[in-house]
């Protein structure tokens, strides 16, 4: 009710990520020029943040100043004043679709979150491809469980329900399943969006019963597994589908259609393995890595978009927006190909590979491998790779992992095994045990902090040595 209440009031919000350090949400509030944090005293008792920089506002403290005169205007507003008159008393009219709506700050996997500006027209550009998606009707129910300050939540799981003829329910945490399995069974849901990582804790602890209803799942953020798949499809006889998208294209760029919700008789609109295709009104391309010249089909490269979901920019960085939006196009920082029917399918990321003897060595396809050999299950990957600099090869492969089973030598011989070549195997003093493996409070690898504790490590080896 804030978001919607404050974009209507032509304010632009900034929903911060409460997983974060009190650190990185001062870098946040700094970047954005935060003043006020509207919160709740139940729920800031719970969190751990220090030295905020910003006032913090408890919604609690309106609750006894709402007036009858209040409620009484509300309820004539609501239900007895034609559309018109609400939009020229709140002048909605005046708005633009250049108009910045919302910051979204970036996972901040890589670094420092930045602030994407979220427009007016981007938010109504992915409302109405994803009723063209999914075709949503008036006996749709989404359950919106990914949070505001996550793209996908405030960009679909919000604005859908806001602007469209569906009923939306919504829990305020992903991770808590037997609350979700009650919810999705009490509202009836048919629709849920989340990501494979949540998905997983949905197939350990709801029932049956209570997904009954549902019709269409859609994952994004991360890699579809296809025993998540497979496993979905079991025990609750849903069809997981799988999208692509970033905060930057706020979010949607592809989506495979729902097996229920197809409309086609005619070609293929569900690709598993893909991330499916572009969305009516996006546009998307292959560059190449070394020469920068356009790919043909299935050939990977960088992947880069175009459209009216692309983002304003960075909030007060040009320059780094310049980086990434060149003549119109995104480019993604994924490294994906596309094949004769348009599907696009993501084979890492940029930020995910090094170069080695002048190769482009990719962290994904070792991780994979790497799990499969230390038999990882569906609860948690064991190991994550990346990179730390090297003064003569110009970077090192490093695998962080729990405790194993096997030892490095038996796990690089698993790899050659397997078919990776010797560039693509890190060395058996580039393994390193972790407690547990970073990530974000979306379920994302936190590259940014797997670096950190890469270098360390090796730094505490040389110490010792």
């Amino acid at each position: 009710m804030a978001n919607i209440a404050l974009t209507l009031d032509h304010r632009i919000t900034a929903n911060l990520n409460y997983t974060v350090t009190s650190d990185v949400m001062n870098q946040c509030i700094r970047a954005g020029g935060i003043k006020h944090i509207i919160t709740s005293r139940k729920f800031m008792n719970k969190m751990a943040f220090t030295n905020l920089e910003a006032e913090l506002v408890y919604l609690e403290d309106f609750k006894d100043k709402v007036t009858l005169a209040d409620k009484i205007a509300g309820v004539t507003l609501a239900y007895a004043t034609p559309a018109p008159l609400i939009d020229a008393a709140l002048g909605l009219g005046k708005m633009k679709p250049s108009d910045v709506a919302t910051i979204i700050f970036t996972s901040g996997s890589t670094g420092t979150p930045k602030g994407v500006m979220v427009t007016q027209g981007n938010l109504q550009f992915n409302v109405e491809a994803i009723d063209q998606v999914v075709h949503l009707t008036s006996k749709d129910v989404l359950i919106g469980v990914l949070p505001f300050f996550h793209i996908f939540g405030y960009s679909v799981s919000m604005w859908c329900a806001a602007a469209l003829d569906v009923k939306g329910a919504y829990h305020y945490s992903p991770l808590d399943a037997k609350q979700i399995g009650k919810l999705t069974r009490e509202h009836k849901g048919t629709l849920l969006l989340s990501t494979p990582t949540f998905l997983r804790t949905y197939l350990r602890r709801c029932e049956k019963e209570d997904f009954a209803t549902l019709d269409v799942v859609v994952t994004g953020a991360e890699k579809l597994p296809p025993d998540v798949q497979a496993a979905f499809k079991e025990k609750f006889g849903v069809d997981v589908v799988e999208g692509y998208g970033s905060t930057e294209t706020t979010p949607l760029v592809s989506v495979n259609i729902p097996p229920s919700r197809s409309k086609s008789e005619w070609h293929v609109d569900n690709k598993p393995g893909t991330v499916g295709p572009p969305v009516a009104g996006v546009s998307a391309r292959v560059r190449s890595l070394e020469t920068g010249e356009i790919l043909g089909t299935d050939t990977p490269g960088m992947l880069e978009v175009s459209g009216p979901n692309i983002m304003a920019g960075y909030w007060g960085r040009k320059d780094l927006t310049d980086e990434v939006i060149k003549d119109g196009w995104y480019v993604t920082g994924d490294i994906a190909k596309i094949d004769e029917d348009g599907f696009i399918t993501i084979t890492g990321r940029q930020s995910r590979f090094s170069k080695l003897g002048g190769e482009m060595v990719p962290h994904i396809q070792i991780e994979e491998e790497l799990n499969k050999l230390m038999g990882a299950s569906d609860d948690a990957m064991k190991c994550a790779v990346t990179a730390i600099s090297h003064p003569k090869k110009g970077e090192r492969l490093i695998v962080l992992h729990t405790k194993l089973e096997k030892s490095p030598d038996e796990l690089r011989k698993g790899l050659a095994e397997a078919g990776l070549p010797n560039l693509f195997i890190p060395t058996a003093d580039s393994f390193f045990e972790v407690d547990k493996i970073p990530v974000l409070g979306t379920g994302k690898l936190d590259l940014k902090a797997m670096r950190t504790v890469a270098e360390e490590r090796v730094k505490e080896e040389r110490v010792e040595a």
